[in-house]
């Protein structure tokens, strides 16, 4: 029992060792719904929360606190699959999201830009110069879309567990060597991780839920035991906290809650402090 997140490029074969691995392991694999259930959180529609992520990350910036409700849905969803256990996840993000949990196995899978391009070539019919053109933007785009959201670059290898080069390396070969890896010990779910999960899972769905009421919101789960820690103008203090224990007390998995308000301050110019 473990979670493996599986990064990839376009047409680097990761999605077929995904596949295949979860099939081995009789693993749930999982993608796209995660993207879906995150636009649904976030109020956009699909097609646009594509475009945000594969083209212009910069498309978040256009709502209020965009970029801190797309990253909080997708927080939320994501952990939401990983504290049901046994899932693969391939696609963007998802080894940003198992930080701290031991089993959480995170690979890189990447392949020879030839074998890229001819793909892209057959698929799309198009020249070679096209097909190559369309794979460097869409990486460019990917590394891009990580660095503004996150700050980290999903091509540095030290953040995976398993770097696999599929080349002399089959797709066969690289779904049998992560289930190999994936059945160490050091993987395995324990009742001590699987509960982290959990309340990181909680946690995420909580902030997710409180971002419409303040941005400047943080939260920690810890057995149902939800404490929320939020800045907020000594004015309106009281009708905040009021809203906030309405929203948290409403998600299930809340056993109780506790609200830490740090005010803040507003200056002559209209800016806050902190």
């Amino acid at each position: 029992m473990a979670i493996i997140t599986i990064s990839r490029g376009s047409y680097s074969k990761g999605k077929d060792v995904a596949k295949l691995v979860a099939d081995k392991l009789g693993y749930r694999c999982i993608a796209r719904e995660v993207l879906l259930d995150a636009s649904r959180d976030f109020n956009i529609p699909e097609i646009r929360l594509v475009r945000a992520i594969h083209d212009a990350p910069s498309i978040l910036d256009r709502f209020t606190h965009g970029k801190e409700k797309y990253i909080a849905s997708f927080r939320a969803a994501m952990l939401k699959q990983f504290a049901m256990d046994n899932v693969v996840y391939h696609g963007l993000a998802g080894h940003f999201f198992v930080k701290g949990i031991p089993h959480a196995l995170k690979v890189r899978i990447i392949a020879d830009m030839e074998d890229r391009v001819r793909t892209e070539m057959e698929r799309m019919k198009l020249p070679r110069e096209e097909a190559l053109r369309i794979l460097k933007s869409d990486d460019e785009e990917r590394r891009k879309w990580s660095m503004h959201l996150y700050g980290i670059d999903t091509t540095d290898p030290s953040l995976y567990d398993l770097v696999l080069h599929v080349r002399k390396i089959s797709v066969q070969d690289a779904a049998d060597m992560i289930c190999q890896v994936v059945n160490l010990e050091r993987f395995r779910t324990t009742e001590d991780s699987q509960k982290k999960v959990q309340d990181m899972a909680l946690a995420a769905e909580v902030k997710a839920a409180l971002l419409d009421i303040n941005s400047e919101v943080e939260v920690v789960a810890n057995g149902g035991v939800v404490k929320v820690d939020v800045k907020v103008p000594l004015e309106e203090q009281e009708e905040t906290v009021a809203e906030i224990g309405k929203v948290v007390k409403a998600i299930p998995g809340v056993q109780d809650f506790n609200i830490k308000v740090h005010q803040k301050v507003k200056l002559s110019d209209g800016r806050f402090f902190p």
